[in-house]
């Protein structure tokens, strides 16, 4: 069974010291210079610490020259049915071989996201964006606001938002 998982990819480095959900598995993975492992499962993301960021909460992910940069977003509020987002400061992974480790990465996230929507307001703006979450039936609307933008108002939208697409007649 081992040639059968090597083939497929599921192989957990054997120093990795997190703790994987039952049915989880690895899909792809990359040590990280100064230590620890981005794993790529189902689920999220693995980072040194070790632990999972959930595809819905990266914000953003870049590769570039042998880094992987991670934006991820932080669940800060509801309104409604809609969860508000805000970025956390952005984390730099240098990856000597990365192997398919951006190219998982860039397809989980992008498979993740099932619309999007960009609303500008007088202050600012918002993207409100409707997301699978790993291991759960349906999707989120999420909504990230621009910093310095009415949030009140975001979220007097995000509300309406949420409820037309749980009922799309009304």
């Amino acid at each position: 069974m081992g040639w059968l998982r090597h083939l497929l990819g599921d192989r957990v480095p054997a120093d990795f010291d997190g703790s994987l959900d039952d049915g989880e598995h690895v899909v792809g993975s990359a040590a990280v210079e100064g230590g620890g492992y981005l794993l790529v499962t189902p689920l999220g993301l693995w980072i040194p610490g070790p632990r999972r960021v959930g595809w819905h909460l990266v914000g953003k992910a870049a590769w570039s020259t042998g880094v992987l940069t991670l934006t991820e977003s932080e669940e800060t509020g509801m309104a409604g049915d809609a969860v508000l987002l805000a970025d956390k400061t952005p984390v730099r992974f240098e990856l000597a071989r990365p192997g398919k480790v951006p190219i998982l990465v860039r397809q989980r996230v992008d498979g993740s996201v099932r619309g999007r929507y960009r609303k500008d307001l007088g202050t600012g703006g918002a993207w409100f964006v409707e997301r699978k979450v790993p291991g759960q039936d349906g999707t989120v609307l999420q909504v990230r606001p621009d910093p310095g933008t009415d949030v009140d108002l975001v979220k007097a939208i995000a509300e309406e938002a949420a409820r037309k697409l749980a009922k799309p007649d009304s």
